[in-house]
């Protein structure tokens, strides 16, 4: 049998380590959370492949067995963040959000002051509807790896109490 050409070998062995520094930089986990009156319940997974963000999903289960999907990007702030890099967290505004402090309709440098050392996001659900989320990580080093609580706004105004263990 004949040995591989030095080019390939390494061409291979470089494609081996890529995968495996990209694979090994992705965290994935799940969370759980519900409304003060334990209805509706909520179950959430994530996957952060970056230190500063990654994909959220939350599925709500109603009282009668019904079930909605939302979906979206997440972002981790700290002091550094910058706004701008941020859109989907204000785009689309939906227009009953209120009580958030400096969760305005645009982006401001207070919501960074605010929200540092915590998760955002801005998920979209059935019809365009949007679910909004923030958690205040229990690591912040660790990224939502290192666990979290903190709630969720429906699009009814109803609250949503999350938390999501260490993973």
């Amino acid at each position: 049998m004949k040995a591989p050409a030095p080019h390939r070998l390494r061409s291979t062995i470089l494609g081996i380590l890529i995968t495996g520094a990209l694979v090994g930089c992705t965290s994935t986990g799940t969370g759980m959370g519900e409304s003060p009156n334990g209805q509706p319940t909520v179950s959430f997974t994530w996957q952060q492949s970056s230190p500063q963000s990654g994909m959220l999903e939350a599925t709500v289960a109603g009282p009668d067995g019904t079930q909605e999907q939302y979906k979206g990007k997440f972002f981790q702030i700290t002091r550094d963040s910058d706004v701008q890099t941020m859109p989907s967290v204000w785009s689309p505004w939906y227009p009953r959000w209120r009580g958030w402090p400096y969760w305005g309709p645009e982006p401001s440098e207070s919501f960074v002051t605010y929200y540092t050392g915590q998760v955002v996001a801005n998920l979209e659900g059935p019809n365009g509807q949007r679910m909004r989320c923030h958690f205040r990580l229990l690591q912040s080093s660790e990224g939502m790896k290192g666990g979290g609580q903190g709630e969720c706004q429906l699009p009814t105004g109803d609250t949503i109490r999350a938390e999501f263990p260490p993973s």
